[in-house]
């Protein structure tokens, strides 16, 4: 049963690798229902994996995601409610399983399913990437296909020089690959940054970290109230920067021009939440039936699909769609996930590369505010193993040394097999020292 489920797990992010893509490519996999039906199976899988490994110790930390995913249910339950007609009931049950992918936080508190979930992945989709890749529509797809490469460029310090060299070239395939794509840029080139943190960490405080991690959790909300009163716009970003940002990009084998300082945000927060005043629902939200009204794409909703409402059911910044299907209690309790996750990685760890973690955490909640769409798909997957990890006590009470041999054992085998409870300093010299530190040169 055990080695059922962990394998169902590892095919399950295979799946999800295929999914994140699909609307990318011009060789879509699938429909609608089947990929409901994995979706289905995942949360299902997550829920059985509880009981056997998910470690109830960690029943302490995660009680406000436990709110959060309470607060997601009954929203769902309302949206049963209100959901009125086809397109109402497909987001209802699309987004609800969105909505429920906080479940997989009885794998990702996990340290050993996490690795060899990634060990999969390395092993059967990362040479599967040059299968897909003449299929991808847009050069955004893939960045979206290789989101576990910018989790392991925050353990780059820690990667073999062969591993260095070839996260580098995948990199390099999205960071180069469409600049416009600003999303991918900043989710691969911030977490490589952050890991550069471990080369100079004996000269970095914990304070130090706390202080950067308090920061990033208050600027969206600070620079938010300094929208909403007028005062200053973050997203009009041709006031304050100058010069030109101009850059290329194919789409649809055409090439276009886009400005990388362009406002791009702020009439979707504009819409989002004069549709909220109007018709009352900021406090508990719309459910995940319902969208915002929207001037701008509401037409698609009226006269294509037939449903007599100028709605746009989602949109490309995480926390509006939130704030839409759940409100504001969603959006704090959302908040205080982030908080809580990011300062046990931070405050409550024994290892960097946790601290590392828990930044990136809180630099995903300020992308909250600028992107990081809400989807079934790997990206979001990742944020919530990340978040995990966070929450894990095990992972926590790794120190640096033990954090090297789990990261080293996504990529060998020899190193998963070494047992976490046991210290790595015991390992004798008879051979296994010896070529672990070859391993490790």
């Amino acid at each position: 049963m055990n080695f059922n489920l962990i394998k169902f797990l590892s095919i399950s992010i295979l799946l999800i690798t295929i999914s994140s893509i699909n609307q990318w490519s011009y060789l879509p996999i699938g429909n609608t229902f089947f990929w409901w039906g994995i979706y289905a199976c995942i949360l299902i899988t997550f829920i059985k994996s509880r009981k056997i490994y998910y470690d109830k110790n960690n029943d302490r930390y995660i009680y406000v995601l436990k709110l959060y995913l309470a607060w997601n249910i009954i929203s769902i339950i309302r949206g049963v409610f209100i959901a009125d007609n086809y397109w109402e009931w497909k987001n209802l049950i699309g987004t609800g399983m969105v909505l429920l992918l906080p479940l997989s936080i009885y794998i990702t508190t996990n340290k050993n399913i996490v690795q060899t979930i990634l060990a999969n992945w390395i092993i059967f989709a990362l040479p599967a990437f040059f299968l897909f890749l003449p299929s991808f529509k847009y050069a955004d797809a893939v960045g979206r296909y290789l989101v576990p490469i910018s989790f392991l460029l925050l353990c780059f310090p820690l990667l073999t020089n062969r591993w260095k060299i070839i996260t580098i070239i995948f990199s390099l395939f999205v960071l180069l690959g469409d600049l416009s794509a600003r999303s991918n840029v900043l989710k691969f080139g911030v977490p490589l940054i952050l890991s550069s943190l471990y080369y100079v960490r004996f000269f970095l405080p914990t304070k130090l970290f706390e202080v950067v991690r308090i920061i990033m959790m208050l600027v969206p909300i600070i620079l938010f109230i300094l929208g909403l009163s007028g005062t200053f716009n973050v997203f009009k970003m041709n006031e304050y920067i100058t010069g030109d940002y101009t850059t290329q990009s194919i789409k649809n084998g055409k090439i276009s021009e886009e400005n990388l300082t362009s406002d791009t945000r702020t009439f979707l927060y504009e819409e989002v939440i004069s549709s909220a005043i109007k018709f009352d629902y900021i406090l508990f939200g719309r459910s995940p039936a319902r969208g915002n009204e929207s001037l701008s794409f509401g037409m698609y909703s009226l006269e294509t699909l037939h449903t007599g409402k100028m709605e746009r059911f989602s949109n490309e910044v995480s926390i509006l769609n939130v704030f839409t299907w759940t409100g504001i209690i969603g959006v704090t309790l959302y908040f205080l996930i982030f908080y809580h996750a990011s300062y046990l990685a931070i405050n409550k760890s024994n290892n960097t590369f946790l601290q590392i973690v828990g930044l990136c955490v809180s630099f995903r909640w300020i992308f909250a505010w600028i992107e990081d769409f809400s989807e079934f798909d790997l990206s979001y997957f990742f944020l919530w193993t990340m978040i995990g990890l966070c929450f894990s006590k095990s992972f926590r009470e790794m120190n640096n040394k033990e954090i090297k041999y789990w990261v080293l054992g996504i990529f060998d085998k020899k190193y998963r097999k070494l047992t976490y409870k046991s210290k790595i300093s015991n390992l004798t010299t008879n051979g296994e020292t010896n070529s672990s530190t070859s391993y490790l040169s």
